[in-house]
């Protein structure tokens, strides 16, 4: 593995991004504590705890936790003793979920969406124990990419992978393994690489072996060759190819616009302990995502991700791509995309119960769930989509900005397959690599 690079060096902060973001910082930190020195609530009514763990893994989909924490936004909802834990991996988030801050693990993160629900009904967890979890907001839409070693510059792959199939056959049969990495296992990358790789043909468990990477990792073993193509948000996607290691095939919008992505979770006996405590956490991660949502605040989220506490890394890596410009590497640039991350745009912070179920449908299709799995309960047990209503109503947001309804409709992909809530064993039946008979 190579060594962390320290955000202040080679590519790192200016000095006036640095200063801009401390003083930003200090300055909403004093202004925090002087406008509620007892927290955002009156005394007696406000939260019941000031504190809860939070986790997070270093991609730029947990600038709102980042912004809250900095921006003492936190701290303005009576949250003053929050912390922001980095993780070294996915499964590590998932045992501390497990063990709860009583046992020296976390109260809550930003999460894969499908995570609160494996843990819930303990398809991922010990002895399959299941650690009842709340979703209770989308922290973004978009903002993943696919991408592709070096090896395979001249293909220029993208959205279409037939070319892929007989070069990776090719490698194959030469003797070389031949490996496409996400994050955990029925998380969203695993289900992004894998519908974009089956929808060319490739069967991600028989034509390639599948393996999990924590994404902090990712460009390292692209760079020692441990595998062919990657998933994973940023900046690993851009970093490799500021290293000449590899370039991006697609981003994810590309395959499905404006997808779900990452969630704020919470364990559920944290919300039922301490509900007012929960909403103000709620409220605070939602008020940053309306600030990173901002595009005159996008380039101070940059120069926060980079930071050494959170993300670790030269701010050239995170900067082009929340901002909106996508350099894939092979020649195609992208001014102004229209898959930048959405942190609170197009209802991006409202958890869909139907975008729940495409992806629970989806780990049905890869044998996460078996068939017939009662996905209508789980989903009831486990999206709180009425407390985000709730803290939505008293930050003040338009009543014309809350969804109506649980459900966004009909989804279309890439390859012209639609995914409708109403019938998901249509959809189901209408792909053709799967691990389930319908």
């Amino acid at each position: 593995m190579t060594k962390p690079t320290d955000p202040t060096s080679r590519r790192g902060l200016s000095r006036r991004q640095i200063l801009k973001a401390s003083a930003g910082t200090a300055a909403l930190l004093a202004a925090a504590k002087l406008n509620f020195p007892a927290g955002a609530f009156a005394q007696g009514a406000g939260p019941e705890v000031t504190s809860a763990k939070l986790g997070f893994i270093a991609l730029t989909d947990a600038s709102p936790l980042f912004v809250a924490k900095e921006k003492g936004i936190f701290a303005k909802y009576g949250m003053p003793d929050v912390e922001v834990q980095k993780q070294a991996s996915w499964g590590t988030t998932r045992d501390n979920l497990v063990l709860g801050s009583e046992g020296n693990g976390i109260d809550g993160a930003h999460i894969l969406t499908p995570m609160p629900y494996l843990i819930s009904s303990g398809k991922v967890t010990q002895n399959n124990q299941p650690t009842p979890m709340y979703v209770l907001a989308r922290l973004n839409l978009n903002g993943q990419c696919i991408s592709v070693a070096k090896e395979y510059s001249d293909l220029k792959i993208g959205l279409d992978t037939a070319s892929f199939k007989p070069a990776l056959e090719k490698k194959k049969a030469s003797g070389k393994s031949i490996k496409a990495a996400m994050t955990f296992p029925g998380g969203t990358h695993d289900l992004w690489i894998r519908y974009w790789l089956a929808a060319g043909g490739i069967d991600p468990d028989k034509d390639i072996e599948t393996i999990v990477v924590p994404p902090p990792q990712m460009v390292a073993n692209m760079k020692v060759g441990t595998m062919d193509c990657f998933c994973v948000c940023e900046p690993w996607n851009l970093q490799l190819i500021h290293q000449e290691i590899g370039y991006t095939a697609i981003t994810t919008g590309e395959l499905w616009n404006r997808h779900p992505e990452k969630s704020f979770g919470m364990r559920a006996a944290y919300v039922d302990k301490y509900p007012k405590a929960a909403k103000a956490l709620l409220m605070a991660v939602m008020e940053a995502q309306q600030w990173c949502e901002k595009p005159d605040n996008r380039e101070e989220v940059a120069a926060i991700c980079a930071k050494r506490q959170w993300i670790n890394c030269p701010v050239d890596d995170v900067t082009d791509r929340v901002k909106g410009k996508f350099d894939y590497g092979n020649g195609k640039v992208v001014e102004n995309s229209p898959h930048i991350m959405r942190f609170w745009a197009d209802n991006a912070s409202y958890p869909y119960q139907s975008h729940d179920l495409w992806f629970l449908t989806e780990d049905i299709r890869w044998g996460k769930y078996e068939a017939g799995y009662d996905t209508k309960a789980l989903i009831a047990k486990v999206n709180r989509e009425d407390l985000w209503k709730d803290a939505a109503k008293d930050l003040g947001v338009a009543a014309s900005d809350i969804p109506a309804s649980k459900s966004r409709g009909k989804e279309t992909f890439f390859d012209g397959k639609v995914f409708d809530p109403e019938n998901p064993a249509a959809y189901l039946k209408s792909l053709t690599i799967k691990r389930v008979e319908v």
